[in-house]
């Protein structure tokens, strides 16, 4: 679906008529976003089954505030910050405890040998290790900007801050990563 059909999408929900009657709008917009929160969350470290449950939870807000959406942003800029929102309140939740992120890289990727497979996977799961010692906000940004290659101005809006907090976290997460991947290459060649 377009930018623009997103926005008729967002339209459609809006005025008298109840925001749950649309179901063919629900369910377009579903369909155009609920890939991408689901791989954010992931990115951000929950397991498929917490992914699969946020993504519902992230829906669920969705469809409460979406006659609150402005336009100020683009709607899927909007509902990517509620999914930031929901993964960092279900972090904060004293009863949750926050699974360790997959071992293998996400869909997508492929390689044509197993030598290369391997290759891939470690280099996610070496970044996956570096992104786990990252703060939330930090982590956001990275995910958000370099693994989902939203522009800065929709990541500083979905994570509602400045771009200039937004372009300073990224430069954080980038040195703490590159550190990361040095050390982590030097004990690789040491051992």
């Amino acid at each position: 679906m377009t930018q623009g059909a997103s926005e008729h999408t967002a339209a459609a929900f809006s005025g008298p008529v109840a925001v749950a009657s649309d179901e063919a709008a629900l369910s377009d917009l579903f369909r155009e976003h609920a890939p991408f929160v689901w791989r954010t969350l992931r990115s951000l470290g929950f397991s498929p089954s917490d992914a699969d449950d946020l993504s519902q939870e992230v829906f669920l807000v969705v469809l409460q505030r979406l006659s609150d959406f402005e336009g100020r942003s683009s709607l899927r800029t909007w509902i990517y910050g509620i999914a930031v929102r929901v993964a960092r309140a279900h972090r904060r939740r004293a009863s949750t405890r926050c699974e360790k992120p997959y071992a293998a890289p996400p869909e997508g990727t492929t390689t044509s040998c197993p030598q290369n497979e391997a290759l891939d996977r470690e280099a996610w799961e070496l970044l996956r290790r570096a992104l786990d010692e990252l703060d939330d906000d930090k982590r956001a940004v990275f995910v958000l900007f370099e693994i989902e290659q939203l522009p800065m101005t929709e990541v500083a809006s979905a994570l509602e801050c400045p771009p200039q907090t937004a372009y300073s976290r990224l430069y954080a997460a980038r040195e703490h990563v590159q550190s990361f991947m040095r050390r982590a290459s030097r004990e690789r060649w040491a051992g």
